[in-house]
């Protein structure tokens, strides 16, 4: 016997999302003594090659690489990656660690994502005239409207999905998680009050449009938080800004959980020697 409220739906649909580059980040610290070690004339061909080598992994067509001073006791350097595949981001994560500065770098932390756009409004308009043409859940007629709408939200978002690493001055990075525990398990909100929140959650940002890119990468099986969230800003005030205002948001109050917060600024790959040299 089904005792469920006839009311209330038989499933807590997830949103559907877009997916673009998948994004590797990964954070060392200068191995300094070792360094320090090396004749004048070895370290600065450690430089040359190296510097080399990450212009040559900016300079892609389809991706990018891009470095940040880090800032901090947390580590020294931070490499972030967007790559079309897994396979791709691997292959620059050796390119890393077999280059001859790689010997220096000891890795401090690291985060797997993939750029993700999430269509909290898209899926719940959808999924309303889905149910209004009488259509099942998950039936093969449901399951083709499905495909076309995302199909036809990927052409129209296709610059977010597979841009470049914005260029600006600084960085901020945090993963971040839903809370699902007790009376703020955020899924099992209903769709409709979800799509609510993200909204009213998304016009604190908008207000800091042209002051901040912000790239959102989703990491639900691919590593230990749910969300990497990158700001990009040329003045780093706008990061305690931004986050400070959405504290106060609902979806952030009551459901957010965060993660350490990590700050670089850019540095060009020619830059590289004089972060090497203040060993």
């Amino acid at each position: 016997m089904d005792n469920r409220d006839p009311s209330q739906p038989r499933s807590n649909p997830a949103p559907h999302t877009l997916e673009g580059f998948a994004v590797l980040h990964q954070f060392f610290r200068l191995r300094r003594d070792a360094l320090r070690a090396l004749a004048p004339s070895d370290r600065e061909a450690l430089v040359a090659e190296a510097a080399a080598t990450f212009s040559a992994m900016a300079q892609r067509e389809d991706g990018d690489t891009a470095l940040f001073r880090q800032l901090g006791h947390k580590g020294d350097l931070i490499v972030i990656h967007f790559r079309r595949t897994l396979d791709e981001l691997s292959a620059a994560e050796q390119t890393v660690a077999q280059m001859p500065l790689g010997v220096f770098l000891e890795p401090s932390y690291s985060y797997l994502s993939l750029i993700e756009i999430g269509l909290y409004e898209a899926t719940v308009k959808l999924h309303r005239e889905l149910t209004e043409r009488g259509l099942e859940p998950h039936s093969a007629q449901w399951n083709e409207a499905v495909a076309a709408e995302l199909e036809s939200q990927r052409r129209k978002l296709a610059s977010r999905l597979w841009s470049r690493i914005p260029q600006r001055r600084y960085v901020c990075f945090y993963p971040m998680n839903k809370r699902r525990s007790g009376a703020d398990n955020w899924y099992m909100l209903p769709l409709e009050q979800r799509q609510r929140l993200m909204h009213e959650h998304g016009m604190i940002g908008r207000r800091y449009a042209g002051r901040v890119n912000q790239v959102i990468s989703g990491s639900i099986g691919f590593d230990d938080w749910e969300w990497g969230v990158d700001l990009f800003a040329d003045d780093p005030l706008v990061f305690k800004q931004l986050v400070y205002e959405m504290r106060f948001d609902e979806s952030s109050a009551r459901y957010g959980e965060f993660g350490p917060f990590y700050i670089g600024i850019r540095l060009a790959p020619q830059e590289l020697g004089g972060l090497l040299r203040q060993t």
